[in-house]
């Protein structure tokens, strides 16, 4: 793949403020987009009911102030249904969907049982087995299905599948029969990122290694849907001192909370930047120059552990 067809993407869902783990994951995929002279886009997963609309600008402004850019508009899932049902109906077409009216209580408890059918964390397939008339029967009862996919060789049970990760190397990672659609009719995320990912040429992920779990479903899911699927790089999250996965709870830890500290954009870039191993830059502007130099090679292979700032005395008097 020669440099100029690399298509990088950042794909926030607009629910809240970026916090720190948020923008120093878009820093990176915005450096090996960058590094490597290819685009950079932006998508909003817009689908979850949780969306609150201030935070489409938001948190643009927040990726922008650090110096990011982007190539293009940014596009949303909310605009791009007819492509998530388009690809559902095709693979409804070729009877790789059934559906299923499990609630997560059963499933969690199916997975739980001792002996069971399938592998440690994978849907167990209940509603796989169910004849025409237990699917009649569950329908009248009222509860809205969900759409899963068949799985596996030939659509039989669940599988795995390698996937090759440049910054983590090979995982092999179960592919079970996941959802495509939820139970309202809103299309899944493993569905809609597989979908929006071909539809933008996007070439090259960099996402947090929480999600590396769903990538051998998704590379799964393009192949049936004869898509090319994107090389992966999953980078680690960053974690509060009590080894959690931080979170706003954590103190200052958005754009704002370190703006209203005293410090700058620049201030929090360069805190990124130390927590990567770089240099501290003069200016956001002078971002370019670091993507020129990056070697993804050289990133830290573990959390970065988030220390908030301690309070001055003065501060904590107030």
């Amino acid at each position: 793949m020669s440099p100029a067809s690399t298509v990088g993407r950042w794909a926030p869902s607009p629910t809240g403020d970026l916090h720190l783990g948020n923008l120093r994951t878009a820093l990176l995929a915005w450096l090996f987009a960058r590094s490597a002279g290819g685009q950079f886009l932006w998508r909003f997963e817009d689908l979850d009911g949780a969306v609150r609309p201030q935070f489409y600008d938001s948190q643009l402004r927040d990726v922008a102030a650090l110096g990011l850019d982007w190539d293009g508009e940014p596009v949303r899932q909310s605009d791009r249904l007819d492509l998530y049902r388009d690809a559902i109906a095709d693979l409804r077409q070729r009877d790789l969907t059934y559906e299923c009216f499990c609630t997560r209580r059963e499933i969690a408890e199916a997975a739980a049982a001792p002996h069971g059918p399938s592998p440690e964390g994978a849907y167990p397939g209940t509603c796989r087995r169910l004849s025409r008339a237990e699917r009649e029967r569950k329908r009248a009862s009222g509860r809205p299905p969900a759409l899963r996919l068949r799985a596996g060789a030939d659509g039989v049970g669940p599988t795995e599948l390698t996937v090759a990760d440049r910054q983590l190397g090979d995982y092999r990672g179960i592919v079970d029969d996941f959802v495509l659609q939820r139970g309202d009719g809103t299309p899944a995320y493993n569905l809609a990122v597989v979908v929006d990912d071909a539809a933008q040429s996007v070439t090259e992920i960099v996402r947090g290694d929480d999600l590396l779990p769903s990538t051998p479903r998704q590379v799964h899911l393009a192949h049936l849907l004869g898509l090319n699927p994107p090389t992966y790089a999953h980078v680690p999250l960053v974690l509060n001192p009590q080894s959690q996965r931080l979170a706003k709870r954590d103190g200052a830890v958005t754009l704002s909370d370190r703006l209203a500290l005293g410090e700058t954009p620049l201030d929090v870039l360069n805190l990124l930047l130390a927590s990567l191993g770089f240099e501290r830059v003069e200016s956001v502007e002078d971002l370019d120059m670091v993507g020129q130099h990056f070697d993804p090679a050289s990133l830290p292979r573990q959390p970065w552990v988030y220390e908030p700032p301690t309070p001055s005395p003065a501060a904590a008097q107030e």
